[in-house]
């Protein structure tokens, strides 16, 4: 496995790549209301990312058909906009990735619509502290699966399951490198981590069972039981006594009351 490293001028690309990506990313989550359609908001990224003279790194991507993943409910990831109309009480995942000067940013996020209701917002909650968890994991001479294995510690200390088929990865002159970045793992399982490693850190977590399944799109992942699915991403570089983010975001999911 040879896992590029990236320092340098090659990781100041990543910088400014998965800056654009989180600027896509949080305005298009601005875009999503009650009675919008999930077609508009992909219309939306479209020409935002055009008018920042990007590229989407999903368009076309093995045939893949929207600009950005976006994903309402039961869909767990790669859902494609479309008709469905966001209501209240819905949750919308937004995956988004663009190519700047040849770099990829990738970064995505769950947006509630209206309040959500206790069992939602835990839910939406694990899943970001899990990603959170796993970065602070992102450090020279630490195992990958340490990292791995930190994100489910935190979803199934808060009653939920981690989806096992779909998994991060390695990103940079490609959309997806080495690394595989499962959000599970065995401690002190190898590859051990570098300085200037770059991952994309993604936990897909259901409410109900893990089992998902792949519509007849080809496409979308939905949960097998319908049960809500969270997902929450950041790329993220290697450092050599803390990881830095490379699509730095102030949002966050509130803590519950009662956590």
């Amino acid at each position: 496995m040879t896992i590029p490293l990236r320092k340098g001028k090659a990781l100041d690309g990543m910088r400014a790549a998965g800056e654009a990506a989180r600027d896509v990313l949080l305005a298009t989550a601005d875009v999503i209301k009650p009675g919008v359609t999930t077609g508009e908001v992909d219309q939306f990224a479209a020409e935002m990312i055009a008018k920042m003279g990007l590229k989407s790194a999903f368009l076309g991507y093995h045939g893949f058909p929207g600009t950005i993943c976006i994903s309402m409910n039961e869909e767990v990831v790669h859902g494609i906009g479309g008709e469905r109309r966001i209501q209240l009480g819905d949750i919308v995942k937004i995956d988004v990735g663009v190519v700047k000067d040849g770099w990829i940013g990738d970064n995505a996020i769950t947006v509630p619509v209206g309040d959500m209701d206790p069992l939602t917002h835990r839910l939406l909650y694990a899943t970001e502290e899990s990603l959170h968890a796993a970065i602070e994991h992102a450090v020279d001479g630490n195992m990958l699966g340490d990292l791995c294995a930190s994100v489910e510690e935190v979803v199934v200390a808060h009653g939920f399951r981690v989806v096992r088929e779909f998994v991060g990865h390695g990103v940079g002159r490609k959309l997806h490198e080495e690394p595989q970045v499962p959000n599970f793992g065995r401690k002190g399982a190898r590859p051990k981590l570098k300085e200037g490693m770059i991952l994309a850190i993604e936990p897909m977590v259901n409410a109900g069972s893990a089992a998902v399944r792949i519509l007849e799109d080809d496409w979308t992942v939905v949960t097998r039981d319908g049960a809500f699915s969270s997902h929450f991403e950041h790329t993220v570089a290697v450092g050599k006594k803390k990881a830095e983010i490379l699509t730095p975001r102030d949002r966050r999911i509130e803590k519950p009351v009662g956590i």
